[in-house]
């Protein structure tokens, strides 16, 4: 059982998606959600602010009845769970909903406590909302797919439960859920930030790092099997270079092989000063690069993750939403944190990193499996 508390980690994100642990909430952080819904609640009676008492983009010029605040809120959940496409995974779900959960956890969104406690229950029961792959709007926020989300919330819309999608009703009523009340700006609150592509983006970076670790294991196996040199693998040589990632890499690939038999020192060989021929070395003086070049290559994929994994868990403890509130200085900030500039560059890079992982395969299977290059012997 996690307890959430304070800024949540990669660490932690693994063990609730990965194996299955339980979240709980600190009292810290109902109170703290508790705090913000009642200051808004107070603060909104005679101010204008955007989704409580306007209507939303373009219309945010109009000023909303106080009758018909809480249906505008239903109406905006409704009207945008609007998706389509192959449904998302529900581990990309599950790591959207713990991400929403945490940025609703700051108290800077003046909802109602039930709607955290309410997404404790769905994540620590696997209960994972029905989300569409397409239909989101980086710029302004995950509107479509967190909306998809809202609307499971308030017990609508469809769940994938036990492996099989359901109708939400169905699923509330047999694990004794109840659906969460619009109290006052909850249905923009819950779609507007960046909580879907944070989510996704996480689960991505955790693949990435286990497809960089497999990388390094097999790229030192190669090393081994072909009998290289090791000293493209050196301390001296790789510290010569002051990228941490290549060092990382080249450090990794030393542990690997610290006990083969195998790879072989260049003192002992081509330093040796026993060389019976004259102009042609049969013997390949260096190897080739995708062998002598993995710490190069696979360097800057390492800080590349290690960036990425630092954007995304920044963006997962800040709050993303608009208007943000401030219960310490009793204050309501309009703005733009919606937007999802940081984590989808960083989705870029990591597209870019992954591709390069693949590319390197590619050319050392093509090394491994070629004899005319490699000068191993084919096993008849």
């Amino acid at each position: 059982m996690f307890k959430i508390k304070n800024a949540l980690t990669f660490e932690f994100f693994f063990q609730v998606l990965f194996q299955n642990d339980k979240i709980e909430l600190s009292q810290e952080i109902i109170n703290k959600v508790t705090g913000s819904f009642e200051f808004l609640k107070e603060f909104s009676q005679n101010k204008i602010i955007y989704g409580v008492n306007t209507g939303f983009g373009p219309m945010a010029q109009y000023r909303i009845k106080d009758t018909d605040r809480i249906q505008l809120q239903y109406n905006l959940i409704r009207s945008h769970a609007s998706g389509m496409g192959k449904p998302m995974g529900p581990l990309y779900v599950k790591s959207l909903m713990l991400a929403r959960l945490n940025t609703l956890s700051l108290g800077k969104s003046g909802v109602h406590p039930s709607v955290i406690q309410t997404l404790q229950q769905l994540i620590n029961k696997n209960i994972t909302p029905v989300i569409y792959e397409h239909g989101g709007v980086g710029a302004s926020g995950d509107l479509v797919q967190l909306a998809h989300l809202a609307l499971v919330l308030i017990g609508e819309g469809e769940v994938f439960y036990k492996e099989k999608k359901r109708k939400t009703s169905e699923v509330f009523s047999k694990e004794n859920i109840d659906p969460i009340n619009i109290e006052l700006r909850e249905g923009l609150a819950l779609m507007n930030g960046t909580s879907a592509m944070t989510g996704i983006g996480i689960v991505n970076v955790i693949y990435a790092q286990r497809l960089l670790n497999w990388s390094i294991f097999c790229s030192s196996a190669i090393n081994e099997i072909v009998q290289a040199y090791d000293d493209h693998l050196s301390e001296e040589l790789n510290s010569s270079k002051l990228h941490l990632g290549q060092q990382k890499v080249a450090a990794k690939m030393r542990e690997h092989l610290k006990d083969s038999k195998l790879t072989r020192d260049r003192n002992e060989h081509l330093y040796s000063g026993k060389h019976p021929e004259n102009d042609y070395f049969k013997e390949k003086v260096q190897e080739y690069y995708s062998l002598r070049c993995v710490p190069q290559i696979l360097g800057p994929v390492f800080d590349t993750i290690e960036n990425t994994r630092k954007i995304l868990i920044e963006e997962v403890n800040s709050a993303n939403d608009n208007p943000i509130i401030d219960l310490e200085r009793k204050q309501v900030y309009h703005g733009g944190n919606f937007h999802g500039d940081y984590v989808s560059l960083e989705m870029d890079k990591l597209k870019l990193v992954v591709t390069k992982v693949s590319m390197l395969a590619e050319r050392q299977l093509n090394y491994l499996l070629n004899d005319k290059l490699n000068n191993i012997c084919r096993l008849l």
